[in-house]
C-alpha cells in the first residue's frame, strides 16, 4: 500500500491519549503511516515528532488564554504554513476546539482533508458554532451517540465511534481488589467523594461534601470514605480544609480508578469524572456549583436539559443533579444515603451505557478516516 501522511494536533493530555490510539490503530490497519503535528509523549512514542511541545497549547481559563494569545496565534499560522507545505493525506484535529477548529477551516480550503476528533459541547450552547465546524470540517469523531444525532440534524458528516475509556474499563469492576489494593476495609460501605480536580471547584464544594460526609455518617454508622485528590496542590487544600474536622477519610494521590473501583457510591461533582463513575457502575449523586454571575449566565445560554454525561447518556434523569443552592449537605447526604447499599435502576442503566460506548474506539476512528481518504 502507498504510504499516507497524517498531520495530527493534540492540545492536553486527554487529546494525547486519543492520538496515540488513534496512530496505532491507522498502523495496524495501513502499515505505512508517517504522522506529522503537535502531541504529547505518547503520541511521540507512536513516531509524531511533534512540531513544538504540546504543553504550550494546554492553556486553561479566559484570563490565561489572553495572556497567551499572542503566542498561540503566531504557532498556529507557523504550523499552517508547515503543515500546507507538507501536504498531508488528513489533518485530524483532537479536541482543542478553540485552537484546532480555525486551523482545519484554513487546511480545507487549502485542499487537505479535516476531521475534527472529540466534539465540543456545540449541543449544550454557543449551537452556532455548528455552522463553522461544518465549513471546517470533512468528517467530525464524536465519544458519545447523543452528539452524533445533533451533527446529523445540521448535516455534518459524522461518525460515532465509542469512547476509549469504555474499552478500557472492565464491565464489571473488582470491588475487593480495589480495596485491598487501597488497604480499604473489605466489608463495610465506602463512599467515594470527588470535589473536582480545579481549585475552584474545590473550595465550592469541599465544604459541602464534608458536611454531608458528617450527616451520611450519622444516618449510617461505620461509613468510610476515600478521595483521590489530582495533584499535590488539590491535597494541600482538602488538607486544609479537613483541619477541624474528624472524618474517617483517607486522602489518596491520584488513584481516582481504584477509589472508584473500591467504593459502594460517589458524592462527585459535574464534569468528566461522572463518565468513569458510570463506566465503574457506582450509583452517584452529582453537586455543581459555580460563581453567582457565571450561573446567571450559564442558564440563559445552555440549552441541554441536564448537566451530567450520565443523564445526557441516558435521555432521561437517571442519576440526581444538585445545582448552586439546591446542593445543600442535607440534601446531598439524604439522597446519598440510599444508594450506598441500593441504586440498582442507576446501575442497570449505567451497564447499558457502557456496552453502548465500549466500540473499539481507535479502531472505528481510525476506520472513519482512512474511509474519507479512500484507503481502507
Amino acid at each position: 500500500m502507498a504510504p499516507i501522511r497524517v498531520a495530527l494536533v493534540a492540545g492536553e493530555a486527554s487529546g494525547d491519549i486519543l492520538g496515540a490510539g488513534l496512530i496505532q490503530a491507522l498502523k495496524q490497519r495501513h502499515g505505512d503511516v508517517e504522522v506529522i503535528g503537535v502531541g504529547g509523549p505518547l503520541m511521540e512514542a507512536e513516531g509524531l515528532q511533534s512540531i513544538f511541545p504540546m504543553e504550550r497549547l494546554s492553556v486553561m481559563g479566559l484570563v490565561e488564554v489572553l495572556g497567551r494569545l499572542p503566542e498561540l496565534l503566531k504557532r498556529r499560522r507557523h504550523l499552517l504554513r508547515d503543515l500546507i507545505a507538507a501536504k498531508p493525506d488528513v489533518f485530524i484535529g483532537i479536541d482543542a476546539p478553540d485552537f484546532n477548529l480555525d486551523l482545519e477551516l484554513k487546511l480545507r480550503r487549502a485542499g487537505i482533508k479535516t476531521v475534527h476528533y472529540v466534539s465540543p459541547s456545540v449541543w449544550a450552547w454557543r449551537q452556532k458554532r455548528v455552522l463553522k465546524i461544518r465549513e471546517a470540517c470533512d468528517l467530525m469523531l464524536t465519544l458519545f451517540p447523543f452528539e452524533a444525532k445533533f451533527y446529523d440534524e445540521y448535516q455534518v458528516p459524522v461518525r460515532f465511534v465509542g469512547h476509549p475509556l469504555a474499552d478500557a474499563i472492565p464491565l464489571q469492576a473488582d470491588r475487593r481488589a480495589a480495596r485491598e489494593a487501597l488497604d480499604l476495609p473489605l466489608e463495610g460501605p465506602v463512599v467515594a467523594l470527588m470535589p473536582g480536580s480545579r481549585g475552584g471547584e474545590v473550595s465550592r464544594l469541599g465544604a459541602v461534601f464534608f458536611d454531608a460526609a458528617e450527616r451520611l455518617r450519622n444516618l449510617r454508622p461505620g461509613i468510610q470514605f476515600v478521595l483521590p485528590c489530582a495533584n499535590p496542590q488539590r491535597r494541600e487544600q482538602i488538607e486544609q480544609m479537613l483541619a477541624s474536622r474528624d472524618l474517617p477519610l483517607k486522602l489518596l494521590d491520584g488513584k481516582s480508578h481504584l477509589a472508584l473501583a473500591a467504593c459502594d457510591a460517589v458524592l462527585i461533582a459535574s464534569g468528566t469524572a461522572t463518565l468513569e463513575a458510570l463506566l465503574y457502575k457506582r450509583p452517584m449523586i452529582v453537586a455543581y456549583r459555580v460563581a453567582p454571575l457565571t450561573f446567571k449566565i450559564l442558564s440563559r445560554m445552555v440549552k441541554s436539559p441536564y448537566i451530567s454525561l450520565p443523564n445526557l447518556l441516558a435521555e432521561r434523569l437517571l442519576v440526581p443533579e444538585l445545582i448552586q443552592d439546591a446542593a445543600t449537605p442535607e440534601a446531598l447526604a439524604q439522597l446519598l444515603a440510599p444508594l450506598v447499599e441500593g441504586g440498582d435502576e442507576q446501575t442497570l442503566g449505567f451497564d447499558q451505557i457502557h456496552r453502548t460506548l465500549r466500540c473499539d474506539a481507535s479502531a472505528q476512528a481510525a476506520e472513519a478516516v482512512l474511509e474519507l481518504i479512500g484507503r481502507n
